[in-house]
């Protein structure tokens, strides 16, 4: 039994959003970061609120900061923190889950954690033919997380998979085809389903984008809307080229009146589920679905007590569509409902490895407004490697906070193929699909394919008319003539 004392609530939060076009006026991340930091202590109601952090993560960006949380900790006065540096490949809501658990047992009374991205600065010195600087530290933080195996397989980047786009893109032919819709009918879908996206983002006063954007101009390719991986159209892709930062300040109820921060300010922490079983996607013998969501996001559910219609606030993490797809199916949710707060990463904004924690403030933010009494929120790592979820509450739990690693329950229910890393000749059938396109470039098929014994394969094509078919028709389930990995012949 935890402390009484000793529940996690945030009292904190805060975000920053930068449109600067000149990227010397623009601010850096570690700018960006100590804004949202601040607008949490702000938001805190307490001058001491940040001073107390004896616990301060953050999660790599596109920045070669060494320890940003330890140049977080001398800002704020917190010099006796520990410093946490996580990789991508490490589930942002695991620093949350973290330190809400350390919380609850005892161990600290006040967290802080942040992150921040500029790829739009990065996109604007590009432009500029400048390099945007950034300030050097030589400090090591007080703890290096790291993901301990690969998030891709070898073969996928000898492939040409190494945009996650790609991998999406054919976990979605996998999705499309198990629910027996035509090609069509599928992208018809896609583009009715970001067009809601995009009108929760003009509706956002944080989101990068602020105008609504109609299905058919997000369905079809076009100069401003280039196709990425079929049936992706740059609609359809996190933009990563905002300057956004969020922040998140977690205290123990002790040190929240302590400070003299009303609980009306207190959002509650109820459960963190997570699972880091990884497998590659050239690797998963079910493409189509995603057991990790199903397991973590019953296990939060069954922990908080709710069901689907006791749920006021839903996000869910919108790198890609086949990620809201995965998860809304794992969680029985229909994708004609609400399933975004802050309009989805690709209207929102998707600040590289910190998005969760712009949802996150925006979930706070609408409950405090009125607008909902829970929230609950996923998070994915990778491919849709790591899964995760949250829920929030403004109703004080009846359960203590727990933070579960699912990782072991997922591993039973993932079924893992051999990929054939050698030259493959031979027949196959189609698991899984997509065309790469990209500026000036030949469009390239790439097929997951089904051999004998179990195994997996990749295999390419330049082919226009093979091209042609896999953009056409469903292809999933096809038999196939591969010749050393190139895709000569559908039967």
């Amino acid at each position: 039994m935890m402390n009484p004392e000793h529940t996690p609530v945030l009292v904190g939060m805060g975000t920053a959003t930068r449109h600067e076009q000149d990227f010397r006026q623009a601010l850096e991340p570690m700018d960006l970061m100590l804004e949202a930091v601040a607008a949490a202590g702000t938001d805190s109601g307490s001058a001491k609120a940040l001073h107390g952090a004896q616990w301060i993560s953050v999660p790599r960006g596109r920045w070669t900061y060494a320890n940003p949380a330890g140049e977080i900790a001398r800002s704020v006065g917190a010099t006796g923190a520990t410093t946490v540096l996580s990789t991508p490949g490490v589930l942002q809501q695991s620093l949350i889950g973290d330190a809400c658990a350390r919380i609850a047992r005892g161990e600290i009374h006040t967290a802080l954690v942040t992150g921040s991205d500029a790829g739009y600065r990065l996109l604007r010195a590009q432009i500029a033919g400048e390099q945007a600087p950034e300030r050097t530290q030589y400090d090591e933080p007080d703890v290096y997380l790291r993901p301990k195996d690969e998030l891709r397989h070898p073969v996928e980047s000898r492939a040409g998979l190494q945009m996650p786009v790609s991998l999406y893109a054919i976990i979605e032919s996998a999705y499309r085809a198990r629910h027996g819709w035509s090609v069509g009918e599928h992208r018809d879908r896609l583009a009715v389903l970001y067009e809601n996206f995009s009108e929760v983002a003009a509706a956002n006063p944080h989101a990068w984008q602020s105008k609504a954007v109609p299905a058919v101009q997000i369905r079809e390719a076009a100069e401003r809307n280039p196709m990425q991986a079929f049936p992706y159209t740059r609609y359809h892709c996190s933009t990563w080229n905002v300057d956004q930062a969020g922040a998140l300040l977690l205290c123990s109820i002790a040190q929240a009146r302590f400070l003299g921060i009303p609980a009306s300010k207190w959002v509650y922490p109820v459960v963190s589920t997570e699972s880091n079983y990884m497998v590659p996607v050239s690797a998963r013998r079910d493409l189509g679905s995603c057991p990790g969501a199903r397991i973590t996001g019953q296990a939060a559910l069954g922990h908080a007590g709710l069901g689907l219609k006791d749920l006021s606030l839903i996000d869910l993490y919108s790198c890609f569509p086949s990620a809201v797809e995965l998860y809304a199916e794992a969680l029985g949710l229909p994708l004609d409902g609400k399933l975004t707060l802050t309009g989805g990463m690709a209207f929102a904004g998707g600040p590289y490895n910190n998005y969760f924690f712009q949802s996150t403030c925006r979930a706070i933010e609408l409950m405090r407004e009125g607008r909902g009494r829970n929230a609950l929120l996923s998070c994915v790592s990778g491919i849709v490697t790591k899964q995760a979820f949250a829920i929030w509450s403004l109703d004080k739990p009846r359960q203590d906070f727990v933070n579960l690693d699912l990782s072991d329950e997922v591993a039973l229910e993932t079924g893992e193929l051999e990929v054939i890393e050698t030259d493959f000749t031979g027949p196959a059938q189609i698991s899984g699909y997509t065309v790469l396109h990209g500026r000036d470039k030949t469009p390239r098929g790439v097929v997951l394919v089904d051999v004998e014994g179990s195994r997996r394969a990749i295999a390419t094509t330049e082919n226009p008319a093979l091209i042609q078919i896999l953009e056409a028709y469903e292809m999933v389930g096809r038999q196939v003539r591969v010749e050393i990995n190139e895709l000569t012949k559908i039967h």
